[in-house]
């Protein structure tokens, strides 16, 4: 367990090296700073660093316990665990210099400081030795990370973490000599204290410092040969989830990954996806995973790429393991077998453990101590089941939610398959409230820029949550979400603070409450634009799509009006990347080229020079509009009305969106003339292949870039100008219910400032024909086609043309 000089590397932070003999110089130096007498326990409170390293082991070498802190702790947390153990001496770097000496202002008690960044003192040359250790002494007090909010100091003997070691190093050989291991997570925490510290440097293994957690940091730490990772589910998740991005992007990508899934070979799975290999570094031999229940798909997909991973349970009562997967014996949902030396048991469900790695107890808590720890027998508080002495994890038993009915859910399960349903879910958390399950949803506003999804909140209201509600027993539906502008709360090892989750909107609100408004006038001038363009209270925190609501339209309007008022030019998706208003009016603070406050001019904007080739209609497609008109009312039973309300162009249709087909409900009546005048338009991410374009481009489709609305809109304009007519769904989407959705302005923007009309037409029966989520239409279905009297754009402003048009339509449907 303590130093031994093997006369090799020991540490390596990008492209310092520090040998054994170095290293145990450098404890030997530090521990000269430490007092000789009363010393009992010294914190560490710092980033990962060499110096990490020296001060834990100097505390050691002094016979005394070693309290690791949090490093991103708060000053309240710091002071609580100082004033609770009462160290002696405590370890901190610049970084933590702030926020050190505000907890010492709170303590009941003196402490000596050590600034690792200032330590200035010649390495010891002398032969330094550890002293001898009883097994049954106290080495270190770990506080946990309070996932329920308080936080409690477990007392591991030197026995306790002996066992780990022997467990993974004299009893399996997962750990040698000739093992490099990547120090990525935070040192404070026991299980990346064994694992990648204590464990390692044991058997004179070489532990390398990752500078950060940034993939750039960890993919360039891993090019210096590492071969064993120490992980939690999130980070093996994360990485997974962008190598399978890669992979489907690639049929043979694809296909090679099937193959290799299939032949479930370690070795040819490693020389089939070699280059996955080579970007971990190429000696990767095991990825060991802890911290939570690794999801089994993870594992088998990680088996596929050709990695083995070694699932392990436990926790930091356990210094921490109490089951690990051994080499070989890989089995995805299991976390393994016991540790030769303990005792597993499952009672009521919950998994028990008896043997030498438990602890001693937690620091001054002898009820809760007592609470746990049952004749010998240590309660987890996880759920799970034992299947030929392995353990297969189920859910912790405090986050088992209980409805008034009886019924028991599992949380995880179903955030687990409401993430697997899209990729615009970041991060989701289910809680139960008044006896209903209730969601907050962190979105990935980027992946649904990319999709072409506009609205956020209604794709995942109806394509996820309702899609997961229709397909599981009503106990375990979903009936209330709301999305939230930041990542869920976490611990340092990236478990979920369930306990949090009821009071995120509340705390969102606080915040609100106690926000101070800044006074510079970019922030001024934005957030007046703002108020006038949603008509509602603006705060400085606000995240321009979850609180404010900006859809395409609202963006576009923004970046034209900050680059006629402040000279900076930012793209939709460019907006988007602002957590809120006041990091975006600092932006403009910092890059405008001037400061002036104009209206916004579409007229002008529509004036803009254009390069525009509009598709020309093939001799097909009046054939095939007629051939589709035949079929179309056999088929349906489908009926166009009020023909004649159709003006000399150019002008504008503007129909209701029930179903896919409703462009060709419309175009089916259009006389031969009209239809070679009439253009339709279709997002970028439909029209992909040659063939889809080069159809597009013989049948008046006009392929339109989602994310440039602006251009979108002069593209649409220029055909207008040029005569012809546009067909525009005014909802943007169809509809999710039957019902008619609010109507966007981008109709009545062109027809306003071009100063054409616009025909209202009402789709009904199509909805029922083929509602949204339905892949084949339903035959026989009445639909109705009605063109409305033109409206014509003077006397109106944009909403209330907008209004009028919606209205007609609606009282149309109506009668119905």
């Amino acid at each position: 367990m303590f130093l031994k000089d093997y006369k090799k590397t020991a540490l390596i932070l990008k492209d310092q090296k520090i040998d054994y003999t170095h290293l145990i110089n450098q404890v030997n130096s530090f521990s000269t700073l430490l007092p000789n007498n009363n010393l009992s326990k010294v914190a560490i409170f710092s980033e990962n660093r060499f110096e990490w390293v020296y001060a834990f082991y100097s505390v050691w070498m002094k016979k005394a316990v070693t309290v690791p802190i949090d490093f991103m702790s708060s000053a309240e947390d710091v002071s609580f665990i100082l004033n609770d153990c009462k160290p002696e001496v405590i370890f901190y770097s610049n970084g933590t210099k702030e926020i050190c000496e505000k907890a010492i202002s709170q303590l009941h008690h003196k402490i000596e400081k050590i600034n690792l960044d200032e330590i200035k003192i010649e390495e010891s040359k002398v032969n330094a030795t550890f002293p001898e250790a009883n097994p049954s002494e106290t080495a270190v007090i770990i506080y946990t990370s309070g996932t329920t909010g308080s936080p409690k100091g477990v007392m591991l003997s030197y026995d306790n973490l002996l066992v780990n070691i022997e467990a993974v190093t004299t009893d399996v050989n997962v750990y040698k000599e000739e093992d490099k291991v990547m120090v990525l997570l935070p040192l404070h925490h026991i299980f990346p204290l064994m694992g990648t510290m204590v464990i390692p440097l044991s058997v004179g293994g070489t532990i390398v410092f990752s500078p950060s957690m940034a993939s750039e940091d960890i993919m360039a730490t891993l090019q210096h040969g590492i071969t064993i990772i120490i992980g939690v589910p999130r980070l093996y998740n994360l990485i997974r989830k962008g190598i399978r991005d890669k992979i489907n992007k690639s049929g043979i990508a694809k296909l090679l990954f099937r193959i290799a899934e299939k032949k479930n070979s370690l070795t040819f799975s490693r020389k089939i996806f070699g280059s996955v290999q080579r970007k971990f570094g190429g000696k990767i031999k095991y990825m060991v995973c802890g911290g939570a229940a690794l999801d089994k798909d993870v594992c088998k997909d990680y088996m596929t790429l050709g990695f083995e991973i070694l699932e392990g349970f436990g926790m930091t009562e356990c210094a921490p393991m109490i089951t690990f997967t051994r080499p070989g014996r890989v089995l995805p949902g299991s976390a393994g077998e016991p540790l030769k030396v303990n005792e597993v048991k499952v009672i009521d469900g919950e998994i028990v453990n008896r043997g030498r790695n438990v602890m001693q107890g937690y620091y001054n808590r002898p009820e809760e101590t007592a609470a746990i720890l049952k004749d010998g027998w240590l309660y987890t508080g996880d759920l799970g089941h034992l299947e030929n002495n392995r353990i297969f994890i189920t859910g912790r038993k405090k986050e088992i939610i209980v409805l008034s009915n009886g019924k028991n859910i599992n949380p995880e399960e179903i955030e687990n398959k409401i993430q697997s349903m899209t990729d615009v879910i970041t991060e989701i958390g289910v809680f139960e409230k008044q006896d209903m399950l209730h969601a907050v949803i962190y979105p990935d506003y980027q992946k649904a820029k990319h999709l072409g999804i506009d609205d956020v909140e209604e794709m995942i209201k109806w394509q996820v949550i309702d899609k997961y509600n229709q397909s599981v027993t009503p106990y375990k539906k979903v009936m209330k979400f709301s999305l939230i502008k930041e990542p869920l709360p976490r611990t340092r090892l990236l478990k979920l603070k369930r306990f949090l989750l009821p009071t995120l909107e509340q705390i969102s609100k606080e915040k609100l409450e106690n926000v101070t408004e800044p006074t510079f006038q970019e922030y001024t001038l934005l957030k007046e634009f703002l108020q006038q363009q949603k008509e509602t209270t603006i705060h400085p925190s606000d995240h321009l799509e979850i609180d404010l609501g900006l859809d395409s339209l609202d963006k576009v309007n923004l970046g034209v009006y900050l680059e006629s008022n402040f000279g900076v030019k930012l793209s939709e998706a460019e907006l988007v990347g602002f957590p809120n208003v006041v990091k975006l009016a600092e932006n403009i603070r910092d890059k405008k080229t001037k400061l002036s406050v104009e209206a916004i001019d579409w007229g002008k904007i529509f004036k803009e020079k254009l390069d525009l080739d509009l598709p020309k209609s093939w001799f097909t497609h009046n054939i095939m509009k007629n051939g589709a008109k035949v079929f179309l009312k056999i088929y349906f039973r489908i009926k166009g009305e009020g023909l004649e309300n159709l003006p000399e162009g150019p002008f504008i249709l503007a129909p209701n969106h029930q179903s896919f087909f409703d462009g060709l409900f419309v175009a089916v009546f259009l006389k031969n003339k009209l239809m070679k005048q009439t253009y339709f338009y279709a997002k970028e991410k439909h029209v992909k292949n040659s063939f889809l374009k080069l159809l597009a481009a013989k049948n008046n489709v006009i392929v339109m870039d989602l994310s440039d609305l602006k251009t979108s809109l002069q593209k649409m304009a220029e055909v207008l100008k040029r005569g012809k007519n546009i067909i525009i769904f005014p909802e943007g989407t169809r509809t999710q219910t039957g019902e008619i959705g609010d109507f966007k302005k981008t109709f009545a923007i062109l027809s306003r400032e071009l100063n054409v009309p616009i025909v209202p037409v009402a789709i009904s029966g199509a909805y029922d024909a083929l509602p949204r989520g339905t892949h084949f239409p339903k035959p026989w279905k009445k639909i109705n086609v009605n063109f409305l009297k033109p409206i014509l754009p003077e006397n109106h402003s944009y909403d209330s043309l907008k209004d009028i048009v919606q209205s007609k339509v609606s009282e149309q449907l109506n009668k119905k």
